[in-house]
């Protein structure tokens, strides 16, 4: 498969190595000071372009994509909610493909299945209440996390008693959740449900960024052959059934 990258910091880097590892091609790396490679033949070649970027680019970086015919699978956050609609309406009225995840990691993929089945489970006890945690590296811009959004809307999906989340709140009727910044740790999240008589807790914690990298390539390969707007349950379905 011949893969672009856009964005070829840590993670770029590491899906750079882990792609080859695998057989894939890469045609096309794009960064900050050579946009003007969206244009290229090279960059039209690629079957897929995996972009990790930062917030204020990647809506941009996206649309450029589009723009030359490629599909796009996009580990970046803090840009989903305000331009999703759009990237939406350019899938279904355009024929555009983007694969969007707030977290490709195989691992965050099997706790947010978990969590889900445990908010279920726990919708039933109201004498304990939920919380979220996440940390992560102190070069992080956008906070909570995605997949800290991720997970606690799958929560207040089911918990009844929480009618949203919020960050630092002491409502109890919404889900707190906090966000920690410290050196360079990849990145945790851990949910609580505490009561008077235990605590109930559930953490993913990643030991570096490989697990993203690979999970990344691994939805590349799957999402060549995919069109619309699709998100990493989709894939998750399409391989694990879960």
């Amino acid at each position: 498969m011949k893969i672009a990258l856009i964005g070829h910091g840590k993670m770029g880097r590491m899906i750079e190595e882990i792609a080859r590892q695998r057989g894939h091609e890469i045609v096309s790396i794009i960064d900050v000071d050579n946009q003007e490679d969206f244009s290229s033949e090279a960059f039209r070649s690629a079957d897929v372009a995996i972009e990790f970027t930062a917030p204020h680019a990647a809506y941009g970086n996206v649309c450029r994509a589009f723009d030359e015919g490629v599909k796009v699978v996009s580990g970046s956050t803090g840009w989903i909610k305000q331009y999703g609609d759009d990237v939406r309406r350019r899938c279904e009225q355009d024929g555009c493909t983007l694969l969007w995840a707030s977290n490709f990691s195989i691992g965050v993929g099997i706790f947010a299945a978990v969590n889900r089945y445990l908010a279920t489970i726990m919708n039933m006890f109201p004498q304990y209440d939920v919380e979220l945690e996440e940390t992560h590296h102190v070069h992080k811009l956008d906070h909570p996390s995605g997949t800290a959004i991720t997970l606690a809307e799958d929560i207040v999906e089911v918990i009844d008693r929480k009618e949203g989340w919020a960050e630092n709140t002491t409502d109890p009727t919404l889900l707190r959740v906090d966000d920690i910044r410290r050196g360079e740790v990849p990145g945790i999240h851990t949910i609580r449900y505490d009561s008077d008589a235990d605590l109930i807790t559930i953490s993913h914690d990643a030991h570096n960024r490989r697990g993203f990298a690979l999970g990344a390539v691994l939805a590349a390969e799957w999402v060549e052959g995919q069109q619309g707007f699709l998100t990493i349950d989709d894939y998750y379905k399409h391989a694990y059934g879960f």
